[in-house]
């Protein structure tokens, strides 16, 4: 089992009166955002980081978010150059850069293709679409999404693995020249993550390219149908994936009880589940984003809006995990067993409003009786077979 720290670099710094805005995404006025604590954040974010490989994770995960409370990095690529010289052994792990909403899909290839050579070869390339807000704040249709995503894709993998000049032209891109200088130092390329939230069109990319399938927030019930499915879709193409390429996100708190492990974490987790996650459906999956296969699984899927969850049932339902270093070693041996296997963990452990000293505090404890608990699971045992033809995926 693989660990990665991930970072989504929030702005917990909300207004008393937040209540009364429909979102803290895209709407939601910048007047609010202070320069000098932002200023303090993106240095104290780093640093945790930074000290999550001092701990011992293996990977430390970034990703992009657009106009937003929620997460305060329009540029990930900028925070993996930050690290890719104050960290040595971790993987630096861009999940992702959102290809869709790029109006300028060759910049980055050649990004990332430099951060591979900073890091000496550590850097793990994620894929995202971008939320729905994302389209509307790039004025870009989100109907548009998938074709821009796959041409996207398809252009920057060309660009990473061709020695040649060629031409690209394509519905959504033209280039008369692409000749990428310099290319990655990893070969053929980095290795490829992509988050899916139930898009069965994900599923089967993820699969016919043997990218590792990466969960987002959800129940475990749900993970566990997009596992299958992403499974199913391997199997049908003839092969059985790797662990490795089922990886679970998943916020995590660690306190030294149970005790004072809730009573810090709550606060943390309703912030991030009723603010910053606080999305209306129009501005996460508006008309056009999703396929009709796609929405129709989504709306057979019972699930509640975070808004109506409650502490208790974040936790009960698998949306987040806390507790003392054997709690959360256990729940998420429980999770291994429902979910049919995975062999990344991607915890979130800088949650909202969480301080630094809570933060670092829940890393080392997971780091040092955690890691150890749970390093071996897998280890031995025959990869888990998908559903069978007939199984809903």
């Amino acid at each position: 089992m693989k660990f990665s720290f991930f970072h989504l670099m929030p702005y917990p710094y909300l207004p008393d009166d937040f209540d009364q805005y429909p979102s803290s995404s895209l709407t939601f006025p910048n007047k609010h955002f202070d320069p000098k604590l932002g200023n303090q954040l993106y240095h104290r974010y780093l640093d945790e980081l930074e000290y999550a490989e001092q701990v011992g994770f293996d990977g430390l995960a970034v990703n992009e978010h657009h106009q937003s409370a929620y997460g305060l990095m329009p540029s990930p690529n900028i925070m993996a150059a930050a690290l890719a010289r104050r960290t040595d052994r971790a993987r630096i792990m861009v999940l992702g850069n959102a290809i869709g909403i790029r109006g300028n899909p060759l910049r980055v290839a050649e990004e990332i293709a430099m951060l591979d050579h900073l890091s000496n070869g550590r850097v793990d390339s994620g894929f995202v679409r971008g939320i729905g807000w994302e389209y509307f704040a790039h004025s870009i249709s989100p109907t548009l999404s998938r074709a821009r995503f796959n041409e996207a894709h398809d252009l920057i993998i060309k660009a990473w693995t061709s020695d040649e000049l060629f031409q690209w032209i394509s519905p959504h891109y033209e280039y008369r020249y692409v000749n990428l200088w310099p290319r990655p130092l990893q070969q053929p390329h980095p290795p490829v993550y992509i988050p899916g939230a139930g898009s069965t069109e994900t599923m089967r990319f993820c699969a016919e390219h043997r990218y590792t399938y990466m969960s987002v927030y959800a129940p475990t019930h749900v993970v566990r149908r997009w596992f299958d499915g992403y499974r199913q879709a391997a199997a049908d193409l003839g092969y059985v994936p790797d662990p490795e390429k089922i990886a679970l996100s998943i916020p995590i708190y660690v306190a030294d009880s149970d005790e004072r492990a809730h009573r810090e974490a709550r606060p943390a987790v309703e912030w991030l589940f009723y603010k910053g996650l606080k999305q209306p459906m129009e501005l996460v999956n508006p008309p056009g984003y999703m396929s009709q296969a796609s929405m129709r699984g989504l709306l057979m899927t019972e699930r509640k809006p975070f808004s109506q969850l409650s502490y208790p049932e974040l936790l009960a339902e698998g949306y987040a995990i806390v507790g003392s270093p054997a709690t959360v070693a256990s729940r998420l041996r429980e999770m291994y067993t429902e979910l049919g296997g995975y062999g990344q963990l991607i915890g979130l452990f800088a949650i909202g409003p969480s301080t630094h000293e809570q933060t670092t505090r829940s890393t080392e404890l997971f780091a040092s009786h955690v890691i150890p608990e749970l390093r071996t699971l897998g280890v031995g045992a025959a990869p888990t077979a998908g559903p069978t033809a007939s199984s809903p995926a």
